[in-house]
């Protein structure tokens, strides 16, 4: 087997935890394919580092340039979702351990888009892939006491938000969503506020091209009446399914054409935190190419 198909899945996951979309993602790995035919294999004493390195610098441009991009992107801007928990979802690997399902949560995901992408490619080599900080500044170009550097200042920024999550109770979790989306689609303004925090946060990522609040909202009255309406809209051969993504449980709401939203809900002692939903059609591609596989959303639920 090629040594780019033998790294496949490890160079996917480089490139997706630095740029938080799987779009951006396959895009760097088509270039670093590109790359690697043209490169002498004779002078590459070690692929694997090679290859790394390659997406791990791919990945860093392909960041600032999307960042730049984000400044005009209306609305919320979200990470793009990947299911997982299945064989057929193959392209972040297994996430058999706590530590790997963190490493691609919907959560931590939004937290590394407030490090520098340097900081980014530090905290992801190290943190989620056991690389050292001799061989992160390798790959990333710089003396092995800045990427130490740039390792620590990730991982403090991060700290400082607590990303660190606790195992979720999926028995727990899926009965209150059940009960979350009865209320919702029945327009139970009241019985829905009683599932959600008092400070609930609800954010949606359209990208201007669906109809949903361009805005975050806060509070259980504000969240409850927009979930409802929202929710309700969902109609005309669109069901909602419980599914995995990102290592964590999450709604996915599904058509015959493919999914059209997929929603990530925290869940704290108090109810409902937070309701995060990923709507933009251009980054539901990849999820939807993920559920043709299997045969069609009917077969999503967990």
């Amino acid at each position: 087997m090629d040594d780019f198909e033998r790294l496949r899945g490890r160079l996917f996951g480089i490139a997706y935890r630095m740029t938080g979309t799987a779009t951006d993602a396959e895009e760097v790995l088509q270039d670093a394919w590109l790359r690697w035919q043209d490169v002498d294999r004779t002078t590459v004493r070690d692929p694997d580092a090679y290859l790394a390195k390659v997406v791990t610098n791919l990945a860093i441009k392909q960041l600032t340039s999307a960042r730049a991009r984000r400044e005009t992107y209306v609305g919320e801007w979200l990470p793009e979702p990947v299911l997982t928990g299945r064989a057929e979802f193959d392209a972040l690997g297994p996430l058999e351990v706590v530590a790997e399902r963190e490493s691609v949560s919907f959560a931590l995901l939004l937290l590394l888009e407030r490090l520098t992408p340097a900081e980014r490619a530090a905290y992801v080599l190290h943190e989620a892939f056991a690389y050292g900080y001799r061989e992160v500044a390798e790959l990333i170009g710089t003396s092995e006491a800045n990427a130490r550097q740039l390792g620590s200042r990730a991982s403090k920024k991060l700290a400082a938000e607590a990303p660190h999550e606790q195992p979720v109770d999926r028995a727990g979790w899926r009965k209150l969503v059940e009960r979350f989306i009865a209320a919702a689609r029945l327009g139970e303004i009241e019985q829905l506020e009683k599932l959600l925090a008092e400070d609930v946060v609800s954010r949606a990522d359209s990208g201007g091209k669906v109809t949903a609040a361009r805005n975050v909202l806060i509070g259980r009255n504000r969240v409850a009446r927009y979930l409802a309406g929202a929710i309700q809209r969902f109609g005309g051969g669109i069901e909602a399914y419980l599914a995995e993504a990102n290592g964590g449980p999450a709604l996915v709401a599904a058509g015959p054409d493919g999914v059209v939203a997929i929603c990530f809900i925290g869940i704290g002692p108090d109810g409902v935190t937070d309701v995060q939903f990923v709507m933009n059609p251009e980054k539901l591609t990849f999820a939807t190419a993920q559920v043709s596989r299997i045969g069609g959303p009917s077969d999503l639920s967990w």
